[in-house]
């Protein structure tokens, strides 16, 4: 099983992109696939061996899970690796594409309960509502 890839194209700053997707008082705003859900809290240290864990909730309550991961490697502005409890590992990169423009770029081990297609698809979602997010609310 090879890693899946998703990618956006955000227009604003890389400075402004890294500090909106690392921030706990923006991951909050965007980290959800669909409306129906929430996270209504975030912590992040992002340095290497630091944690960062994520609470996602369905709004009606229904469900719930912590969504956690330890970084293997941080560069600013550049790159994020870290690696969950399974050890499935995730590389999400950021590259200035202009003054105003950055691309993300993220790389996933995929998990064995769901297709493919449809992990591609939630972890798109989420992306989308963060290029949502700091599109229209920076």
């Amino acid at each position: 099983m090879g890693k899946l890839t998703i990618s956006a194209e955000i227009n604003k700053p890389v400075d402004q992109v890294w500090e909106a997707y690392n921030d706990p008082k923006d991951i909050v705003n965007w980290n959800f696939a669909h409306e129906s859900w929430s996270c209504p809290s975030s912590e992040n240290d992002l340095k290497v061996g630091g944690k960062f864990k994520n609470r996602m909730e369905a709004k009606d309550g229904s469900f719930g899970f912590d969504f956690e991961g330890v970084y293997d490697d941080v560069r600013p502005l550049e790159l994020i690796k870290y690696h969950m409890e399974d050890g499935r590992e995730v590389e999400t990169n950021f590259k200035a594409l202009s003054l105003n423009k950055t691309e993300i770029l993220v790389k996933f081990d995929p998990e064995t309960q769901n297709p493919e297609d449809m992990q591609l698809q939630g972890w798109q979602a989420i992306l989308n509502s963060f290029k949502n997010y700091a599109e229209t609310k920076l």
